[in-house]
């Protein structure tokens, strides 16, 4: 392929070096198979001398955490929560895809790469998609075996069902809750090596530095949330699996708590940021019902095999929709996208349902929103089978709504989910710190421009099963003779000044306004500038607009209490501060990034509404570098530089996505 890249368009952008993803050469659809064969292995007798610290204890970082620590690995695990069964991969509720093709309607392997290729636009890597598709079968059977309770059929068999961007049925599924059940059985195997003594667990902890010595990954500065100490823990190896930066838009699906700080603060430290615009909008949550909300609630895109999305056909109709006929109502989503419907991608779904609601056809007491109606497939298939398959989500639906989705239409509308963008890891998962890998959404593998809807469970689970495990042990077995650092080296001892002083800036600002007060601000300015639809103009102004919020972040932000004990103001005010720095760069990627892809709309490249893309120029990953000083505790003047990893397609066609 040749590479053409496109001139900075973005002010203060440098252009940077050409990346290599270290993706075996060759067939995409067995390079993991070759790779495999490729790496080194540690003795199990050498094992227990590398210290690994994991930080996050979702599906990635618990899977990664028990795989590690039964090979005999000391595996270091790290979470905020009070339990690591709090991950928020437990939120997840409808699915995880498969390619095992136990349904006669011709899924395959090469379907499943070509929907998530697809899917992302293709904006991700091909080979990855082989490999994701490859592991899946073995993550159902493994999930199966240490206890998620999937759906079966009559007989027996495993239960599927279908997600958006896909025609078969490929998802394997737990009612609406598959990813707390998957998540809860991942951690009880993490737990069974606690208790074997080769992982220990670190709960209510938070990762506030990277430690880095000679360039590589060498352990990491975490503060305890109860008693407030900080202190060290050096490692051979760090593996990040702390999740996506969707808080950052301030309403969104994912915990309040869920933040950017650890992969942020490992970017500072020269791990490129792939993608940070890349952010995916679900067109199944409720609508924003108050000012005063802290989160939005998600309703599963499961829903979408038997609800079909509607609004009125004339603007402002106020009636109830049970009083609405049939032909005046708009079935949009089987209007614009017959072939796959309701079940089309989420990135299009979102804007379709968007574009609605801003032209005056919103419903609700608000306008809002738009109709999720069951009412029609209760009709057909009875209500004991609807609510055998969606019951938890009816009844919080019903607890949050007040109304029962049974009898009246959902209300829906698009928010934000989840990040496509993430750490920039090559093929093995390593960033471009030598030693720090990356997992799960924290990293910006396999999804491209947009993600299929239940690819996320899978992709997490992948990655800490049955990819990080052997990437680590790769790079360990050429570490044998190197010890970790001790608590006295310097690259620890300074990483501990920079996080204490960072704490203690944080503490002395002493002004008037909350962290909570200006993260509702920022994910104001992100929603209009750099939200659904982008314009260099809505772009330029963010930017701008974050800078000066930033600026004020820094005079005016008030955090009562001290650094010592529990102190949720000051945990709160350091992830708003990395939130103001990487705002900035969600912009900048975005107005870069002239073309349209996925879920980065970008108006002025679209062809009737759809977006276009420009693969004669924009055929690559971005991936950023962020320079400004480590050890400045304030508000800093941020240098941005793209690097670009070219991106090839040899099985899978380049071709304009059509759900039409």
């Amino acid at each position: 392929m040749s590479f053409v890249a496109p001139p900075s368009s973005a002010a203060g952008v440098d252009l940077g070096r050409i990346l290599d993803g270290n993706i075996p050469a060759g067939d995409p659809s067995t390079a993991w198979q070759r790779r495999r064969q490729e790496y080194k292995v540690v003795n199990p007798a050498n094992r227990k001398k590398f210290t690994i610290a994991v930080v996050g204890t979702g599906l990635a970082g618990a899977g990664v955490s028990a795989a590690l620590g039964e090979l005999g690995f000391d595996v270091h695990s790290f979470c905020f929560q009070d339990s690591g069964r709090r991950a928020h991969s437990i939120a997840a509720q409808g699915g995880i895809n498969a390619a095992r093709a136990r349904r006669v309607d011709n899924d395959s392997l090469y379907r499943f790469v070509v929907d998530t290729v697809k899917g992302g636009d293709f904006r991700g890597r091909e080979a990855e998609a082989f490999r994701l598709g490859e592991e899946s079968v073995r993550v159902i059977d493994h999930m199966n075996a240490v206890g998620a309770p999937f759906a079966r059929e009559y007989g027996g068999t495993l239960a599927v069902r279908s997600f958006g961007g896909v025609q078969v049925s490929r998802t394997y599924y737990t009612r609406g809750q598959t990813g707390q059940q998957l998540q809860l059985s991942a951690y009880q195997q993490m737990m069974r090596q606690v208790q074997a003594g080769t992982v220990k667990l670190h709960p209510r902890t938070e990762m506030l530095d990277l430690i880095t010595d000679g360039g590589e990954a060498r352990g990491v500065i975490v503060r305890d949330l109860v008693t407030g100490k900080i202190h060290a823990q050096p490692a051979n190896a760090v593996i990040l699996c702390t999740g996506g930066y969707g808080t950052i838009f301030y309403l969104s699906t994912l915990a309040v708590g869920s933040n950017a700080s650890a992969t942020w603060r490992a970017h500072r430290h020269g791990a490129y940021l792939a993608y940070p615009s890349m952010v995916q909008f679900h067109p199944t949550c409720l609508p924003v019902m108050n000012p005063w909300q802290s989160k939005t609630i998600l309703m599963s895109e499961s829903l979408r095999n038997d609800a079909r999305v509607w609004v009125p056909k004339k603007a402002g109709d106020d009636r109830p929709p049970a009083q609405i006929p049939e032909d005046e109502r708009d079935y949009y989503l089987e209007r614009k996208y017959p072939a796959y419907g309701n079940l089309s991608p989420r990135d299009i779904s979102s804007r379709a349902g968007k574009e609605l609601i801003d032209a005056g056809f919103g419903v609700g007491p608000l306008h809002n929103s738009t109709y999720l109606d069951l009412t029609q497939a209760i009709a057909r298939l009875g209500r004991d089978v609807i609510w055998e398959r969606y019951s938890n989500l009816i009844e919080m639906y019903r607890q949050a709504v007040g109304e029962d989705p049974m009898t009246t239409p959902m209300r829906i509308s698009p928010n934000t989910h989840y990040t496509m963008g993430g750490l920039w890891v090559d093929y093995n998962l390593m960033s471009s710190i030598p030693g720090l890998f990356v997992g799960g959404e924290a990293s910006y593998s396999y999804h491209g421009a947009n993600r299929l809807g239940a690819n996320s469970l899978l992709s997490a689970s992948v990655d800490g099963w049955f990819v990080l495990p052997y990437g680590v042990m790769n790079y360990l077995a050429g570490k044998l003779n190197e010890p970790k650092p001790s608590l006295s080296d310097k690259c620890v001892t300074d990483a501990y000044a920079r996080a204490v002083e960072r704490t203690e800036a944080l503490l002395a600002v002493n002004g008037k306004k909350s962290a909570a007060e200006f993260h509702r601000e920022l994910g104001t300015i992100l929603f209009d500038g750099c939200g659904l639809a982008r314009s260099r103009e809505s772009l330029t102004k963010a930017i701008s607009e974050i800078r000066d919020l930033r600026a004020e972040f820094w005079s005016d932000v008030r955090v009562p209490g001290k650094s010592t004990g529990i102190n949720i103001a000051l945990e709160k005010a350091g992830r708003v501060a990395d939130f103001l720095e990487l705002g900035e760069l969600m912009c900048t990627d975005a107005l870069d990034r002239d073309e349209s892809c996925g879920a980065h709309f970008r108006v002025e490249h679209q062809d009737e509404g759809e977006a276009l893309r420009d693969d004669d120029h924009w055929q690559f990953t971005s991936a950023w570098q962020t320079d400004a000083p480590l050890n400045f505790a304030g508000n800093p003047d941020l240098k941005f530089t793209r690097h670009a990893e070219p991106l090839e397609f040899e099985a899978i066609h380049l071709a304009r996505r059509n759900y039409k």
